[in-house]
């Protein structure tokens, strides 16, 4: 009997909460398995030597396989598991148009949404001070400009990115936003398209997006109880 895919995750993490939702849609069959970063469990010798030499999350186990960084894994499952096709499809450059997104995201729209949530949020409550007026202004100017670059760059007049079917590219977007809007951040003043585009990939998602962003706001006030983890957390 074949192992199941382990899959080793966080909510606080946005990467992990866009590949947990996209196992749960694809209907993968995989074995949950919670790490708190928030005591470090992912720093551990342990994980480490039996889940993933790099300490990061999320990752996954495949048959003994062991894998990190979320876009290697979500290819990685495309290849090998039974994955409905408008994940990443292949024909009409869909897979090819994903692939130019996901290495936008890595360089902008993750680079941003991480930086305004840390210097909003992350650092005042590490240091227990209020957020430092210009560091918020200046990584807000970078969201500003990335988020107007990605609705011109990257959404049209199609429900969603690559068409009228969702992809990885529309879920892995709305989790990095929900970054900074967890904290109060409007990423929709003024970009219409953004806020039908994001409003059609949620109710799109349904069940699996609301559950586990719900899962993700309750994290974050309750992240009280460990400082330091919280910084590990949020910036892997």
């Amino acid at each position: 009997m074949a192992q199941p895919l382990k899959f080793y995750f966080d909510f606080l993490n946005q990467s992990s909460r866009a590949l947990y939702i996209f196992l749960e849609a694809s209907k993968i069959p995989f074995e949950a398995i919670p790490i708190s970063m928030l005591k470090g469990e992912h720093l551990t010798g342990e994980f480490r030597d039996k889940v993933n030499r790099f300490r990061k999350l999320p990752a996954i186990t495949d048959h003994g396989y062991q894998l990190s960084e979320n876009v290697a894994i979500f290819r990685h499952l495309a290849r090998e598991k039974l994955v409905p096709e408008h994940w990443y499809p292949r024909r009409q450059l869909g897979r090819s148009r994903i692939d130019e997104y996901l290495a936008w995201q890595q360089t902008n729209m993750d680079v941003a949404c991480t930086d305004y949530f840390q210097q909003k949020w992350l650092v005042p409550y590490l240091q227990k001070t209020r957020p430092a007026e210009n560091a918020v202004n200046v990584a807000g100017k970078q969201l500003e400009h990335t988020l107007n670059d990605f609705e011109q760059l990257f959404l049209n007049s199609r429900k969603f990115m690559m068409g009228d079917n969702i992809s990885f590219a529309d879920l892995s977007a709305i989790c990095e936003i929900d970054q900074p809007k967890s904290i109060g951040y409007n990423a929709f003043q003024n970009r219409n398209k953004l806020a039908r585009w994001y409003e059609a990939v949620r109710d799109e998602l349904g069940p699996y997006y609301k559950d586990v962003h719900g899962e993700f706001e309750a994290k974050l006030k309750q992240s009280g109880s460990s400082n330091q983890g919280v910084a590990q957390a949020l910036k892997q």
